[in-house]
């Protein structure tokens, strides 16, 4: 689900129409991009969510041995999202590290590498229920909300209210059938009210839309599921998923 995003994530900065999927929040035009970034052309604001940085090493403390290249994986990946859009402004949706210590103990090769993305813009950590204490020694700020071009910016979805929401945490995935045989992939789920983003961490998983935590986050009748393919993104309707 996500290997195939590290391997074009060398040739990002080709811009291929079929690599995007054009939508509208709350009025707001936005640019879903198949390397899993949300690109809001008005502000040239780029966001990504739940990039789970240093999961390998936070595994790795507890005793559990995960191969320790996600960190890099994921952030190649957000370099090449960044270069194919030079934006002013970048928000993080929280879960930007997989714990509490996960920036503080992040290798220095690591935080050269976001310190260069940042330079000359604006760089938002949104605090997530994995790092609340937000991000220590990085450029840029670290807030629980933000609201910014007419949309608010979370990490957790709100029941109460979705009008105009940008959120993460869920991990949306969505599931079809294609030449007899079911394939799942992570998306960018949206009825046009809000919109959950695809977790961008290489090594994350996802929640199908028709989970029931899902549920009573969307009109189901409006909802798309713009899906993170190979080569481009897949826009398919809440209806022809599979259940």
């Amino acid at each position: 689900m996500t290997m195939h995003r590290l391997v074009h994530a060398t040739s990002a900065i080709e811009t291929s129409a079929l690599f995007q999927a054009r939508t509208t929040v709350n009025g707001v035009a936005a640019i879903c991009d198949a390397l899993g970034g949300l690109f809001l052309p008005d502000t040239r604001t780029l966001v990504v969510s739940d990039l789970h940085l240093e999961k390998g090493s936070a595994f790795a403390r507890r005793g559990m041995m995960l191969p320790p290249y996600d960190t890099l994986a994921t952030l190649r990946i957000l370099e090449a999202i960044v270069a194919r859009y030079d934006p002013a402004t970048v928000i993080s949706l929280g879960d930007n590290f997989h714990d509490r210590r996960g920036s503080v103990a992040m290798p220095d090769t690591f935080r050269q590498m976001i310190t260069a993305m940042a330079r000359g813009r604006d760089w938002i950590w949104i605090n997530g229920n994995h790092d609340p204490d937000g991000a220590s020694g990085l450029p840029g700020a670290s807030m629980d909300e933000l609201r910014h071009a007419g949309l608010v910016f979370r990490h957790e979805p709100s029941m109460a209210d979705g009008l105009g929401e940008i959120a993460g945490h869920m991990h949306p995935s969505a599931t079809v059938r294609r030449r007899e045989r079911s394939i799942r992939r992570a998306c960018f789920a949206t009825d046009g009210r809000r919109l959950l983003m695809p977790a961008f961490g290489v090594t994350t998983g996802g929640l199908d839309l028709r989970h029931r935590a899902m549920s009573g986050l969307f009109d189901r009748q409006q909802l798309v599921a713009h899906m993170l393919g190979r080569d481009r993104i897949y826009s398919v309707r809440f209806a022809n998923l599979l259940g």
